[in-house]
C-alpha cells in the first residue's frame, strides 16, 4: 500500500493507494469518527463492493445503505433529495460519516449531500472507477448537474481520507477503464511530462490491467493533483489547470445529455480541440497534435466533438461554462508537454474556426 496526503492544513487528508484494502485493516474505521454510517453507492457497485465496505466500519450503531441509480443522468437535484430524505427518515445526526462507493457521480453527490446535511458531515471517498480514483474522489469538488449546465450546483467538501482499491477495476467495463485514463494522461499533459512519455510506452500494460502498471499511473496522478489542490483549495488560481480539456468537453456532455458520453470521452475529445488550438497559436509542434490523437484512437476514445453538434450551439454552451469569469470565458491551453497555461484571450472568431474545422 502506497499513502499520499492531500497537504490542507486542518482539512488535510490521506489517500490509500492499494490492494484488497478493507481485509483486516482498520483504515476505513479509523477514519470514522461517530457512530453513525451511512454508505452510499449505486444499482452497480453495492452488490459488489458494499458488504465488504459494512465489515471493515468497526463498531457503530447505525449504518444505512443507500442505493442509488446507477449513471450521470441521475446526478440530480432529485437524487440528492432521495439521499437526504433516508437520511432523515433513518436519523442521521450532526455525527454520521456518509461513505461514497462508486464512481464520480456517487462520490460527487454524496459529497454535495455531506457538505449540506445538517450543515456539514464528515464523508470518506472509496472510488471504485478509474476516473473518479485519479480525479473525482480527490480535491473536494461536490455537487450535482443542471440540464444547463454540468456540476453548476455544489460545493468544495473536503473528505476525511480517499481509499482506493485498485481491486474494484477488475469489475470495471473496458469503456469506463479507457475513460478514466484519459484524465490520466491531462496530468501528464498539463505538468508532468516524464509522465506523458511513459503513457505512451505502457498503455497497453494499462489496457490489459496490469497491477504494476495501473498503481504507478494511479498514484502519479493522485500525487499530481493532491500538489495542485494543495496550492490552490478552492480553484482561485492554478487549480484551473487541471480543466484542460474540460470546458470542451462539458459542452459535449451537456448537448448530447449525460450519460450519452462519458465523462473521459468528452474530455478527451476536449484535449484534442486544446492542443489543436495551441498548436495553432505556434505553442505545440503540429507532431505532438498527431501523437495525442493516435494514442486516444489507440483507446477507442473519441478525438472530436460529435459531428451533429453546431459549432453555434458548442460556443452557446461553453459561454455557460461555470469557468466564465466577468463574461470572459478561460480555456485551459499548452506552451508544451508538461506546460499548462490559463488564457482568456481566446475571441468567439477563434474559436469558430476552430470547431468549423
Amino acid at each position: 500500500m502506497h499513502t499520499l496526503y492531500v497537504e490542507l492544513e486542518e482539512r488535510s487528508y490521506p489517500i490509500y493507494i492499494g490492494r484488497d484494502l478493507f481485509a483486516g485493516s482498520d483504515l476505513l474505521s479509523r477514519h470514522i469518527h461517530g457512530r453513525q454510517v451511512a454508505i452510499v453507492s449505486n444499482e452497480t457497485v453495492a452488490p459488489l463492493y458494499v458488504q465488504r465496505i459494512r465489515d471493515a466500519l468497526g463498531e457503530v450503531d447505525l449504518v444505512s445503505e443507500i442505493v442509488l441509480p446507477d449513471g450521470e443522468q441521475f446526478k440530480t437535484m432529485q437524487t440528492l433529495q432521495l439521499l437526504f430524505d433516508r437520511l432523515l427518515q433513518e436519523g442521521h445526526n450532526r455525527g454520521t460519516t456518509l461513505v461514497a462507493a462508486g464512481g464520480g457521480v456517487v462520490g460527487d453527490i454524496a459529497g454535495f449531500a455531506a457538505a449540506s446535511y445538517q450543515r456539514g458531515v464528515n464523508f470518506v471517498q472509496v472510488p471504485t472507477t478509474l476516473l473518479a480514483q485519479v480525479d473525482s474522489s480527490v480535491g473536494g469538488k461536490t455537487g450535482v448537474n443542471h440540464p444547463l449546465g454540468k456540476n453548476m450546483i455544489g460545493a468544495f467538501h473536503q473528505p476525511r481520507c480517499v481509499l482506493i482499491d485498485t481491486d474494484t477495476l477488475h469489475t470495471l467495463p473496458g469503456r469506463e477503464l479507457a475513460a478514466g485514463l484519459a484524465e490520466v494522461i491531462k496530468y501528464g499533459l498539463i505538468g508532468d511530462e516524464p509522465f506523458y512519455r511513459w503513457l505512451h510506452e505502457h498503455m497497453a500494460k494499462l489496457l490489459a490491467r496490469d497491477q504494476a502498471a495501473l498503481a504507478e499511473a494511479i498514484e502519479r496522478s493522485c500525487a499530481n493533483k493532491a500538489a495542485v489542490v494543495a496550492s490552490d483549495e478552492r480553484e482561485g488560481g492554478i487549480r484551473a489547470i487541471l480543466n484542460l480539456g474540460h470546458t470542451f468537453g462539458h459542452a459535449i456532455e451537456t448537448a448530447q445529455g449525460y450519460g450519452e458520453w462519458l465523462h473521459g470521452e468528452a474530455v478527451a475529445a476536449g484535449m484534442c480541440l486544446a492542443l489543436r488550438l495551441s498548436a495553432e497559436r505556434g505553442w505545440v509542434p503540429e507532431v505532438e497534435v498527431t501523437a495525442l490523437r493516435q494514442l486516444l484512437q489507440s483507446m477507442a476514445l473519441p478525438t472530436a466533438p460529435p459531428p451533429e453538434l453546431a459549432a453555434g450551439k458548442f460556443l452557446e454552451l461553453m459561454a455557460r461554462d461555470k469557468k466564465v469569469v466577468d463574461g470572459q470565458l478561460r480555456l485551459v491551453l499548452l506552451r508544451g508537454i508538461g506546460e499548462a497555461v490559463i488564457v482568456s484571450d481566446v475571441s468567439s472568431a477563434e474559436l469558430m474556426q476552430l470547431l468549423q474545422n
